[in-house]
């Protein structure tokens, strides 16, 4: 997800009156007059679903069943899912609020993976680097079929969030479905207390190239890949493989920092809001590595601020990119918190890459198509620390062997237009 860092745009969208004597259709009467453009239909739409509210609470059989909340987050759910930004513009809860935040800070209890929706089925979109969900092998596209044996086919995502996330030191048991081979596995896992890593780095063994991880774009990314990108030229490295695989996105104003490092002008992207109105958004200036070869790393698991960069990187043809074709999340979501605390993420604006390119539902695609095996784990900086450079390169991470490749290749590139000159 991409979220806009600009506190003005985090404003009260609607009210939502909570109480054990809500008025149905009150309420829904001002959610749609707040909520929605103004139509014709406004008033009779809110009289439908109050009616619609009244007739199961008189009628459904099940009257244990009739809960007033889950009916007004099932409502307010149902409204954004009939947007169609499957997998972005959502609805949370307030105790998906609270994760939320304690995500944007680099710290929270679960088990360390981004899901979303996608064709009416609960998709992981990524697992968090040195989680228990990686642990599990995990991987991005895998579909939560089930949660400690229970079927969740019919549960919306607050619910699925909630069952997931627990007190630390307590088990969940996920089955997922490989969507590649239909394959259904049962994976346990322990809830922990997660510390983000979002920026990691080791030279890989044998080579001058450095694995540059950036694992998330949560706030202060920017500063620890500064940092990074110092050490990285202190100890002499030639090139850069930028590793954006599984990373979710994060705050705009971190992907647009972190792409400005790499690029000396231009933009790094541009927005087109309702209006279709196109707005570029450029480089920042003083970035630390404008000048040494990179290689950019994206999968599906890549998405949002990820795709941003990768994007900027590729348009710019100032880095290949190597993997698989990137997540799609090509809009950016503001936060329009409710008054019991929930709130709703939608997409205000369609970011393009700045060549124009959308990839909303679309992503960007590699320059080098490389498929990671199914038994294969993602290579992460820490692990090659204590590797030598045979075990680095018949790794079954081939998206980083591929990227390392490639690397090469810019790096001789780049050393013998400097003898030309």
């Amino acid at each position: 997800m991409l979220y806009q860092a600009n506190g003005d745009s985090l404003r009260r969208l609607l009210q939502v009156f909570r109480s054990a004597k809500w008025n149905w259709s009150a309420g829904l009467m001002l959610l749609l007059a707040c909520g929605c453009r103004s139509t014709p239909k406004e008033g009779p739409d809110a009289r439908l679903i109050s009616q619609a509210w009244n007739t199961i609470q008189k009628q459904y059989v099940n009257q244990s069943a009739v809960q007033p909340n889950d009916l007004t987050y099932g409502a307010i759910e149902g409204m954004v899912d009939a947007l169609g930004d499957t997998g972005h513009s959502t609805f949370l809860t307030p105790s998906m609020v609270e994760e939320l935040e304690l995500v944007q800070r680099g710290e929270f209890k679960g088990v360390g993976i981004e899901i979303n929706m996608k064709n009416g089925r609960v998709v992981i979109v990524a697992p968090l680097d040195d989680s228990p969900a990686q642990r599990a092998g995990l991987r991005p596209g895998d579909i939560i079929l089930k949660i400690n044996e229970q079927d969740i086919t019919d549960w919306g995502m607050g619910k699925v969030v909630e069952k997931i996330s627990g007190r630390s030191g307590t088990k969940v048991t996920l089955t997922v479905q490989d969507p590649q081979t239909d394959k259904t596995r049962e994976v346990t896992m322990v809830r922990t207390s997660i510390k983000l890593h979002e920026v990691s780095w080791a030279e890989l063994p044998g080579t001058k190239i450095a694995h540059l991880r950036v694992a998330t774009f949560d706030a202060g990314v920017t500063r620890d890949l500064r940092k990074a990108l110092s050490e990285i030229e202190r100890e002499g490295v030639q090139g850069i493989i930028l590793d954006l695989r599984n990373n979710p996105g994060g705050l705009l104003d971190e992907a647009i920092s972190t792409a400005s490092q790499f690029l000396k002008e231009g933009n790094v992207l541009l927005a087109k809001d309702a209006k279709g109105e196109v707005t570029p958004m450029p480089v920042e200036k003083g970035g630390t590595a404008t000048a040494i070869p990179i290689v950019v790393l994206v999968n599906e698991g890549s998405a949002s601020a990820a795709e941003i960069v990768a994007g900027a990187l590729q348009d710019a043809h100032r880095a290949p990119v190597v993997g698989q074709t990137t997540f799609g999340t090509g809009t950016v979501l503001s936060e329009f918190r409710l008054a019991d605390g929930s709130a709703l993420l939608l997409a205000v604006e369609e970011w393009l890459t700045p060549n124009g390119t959308s990839f909303w539902h679309k992503g960007i695609k590699p320059n080098v198509a490389v498929t990671l095996p199914s038994e294969a784990q993602i290579l992460l900086p820490s692990a090659e620390k204590v590797m030598n450079p045979f075990q680095v390169r018949t790794n079954q991470d081939v998206q980083l062997v591929k990227a390392l490749e490639v690397a090469d290749k810019e790096i001789a590139h780049k050393q013998s237009n400097s003898v030309t000159r």
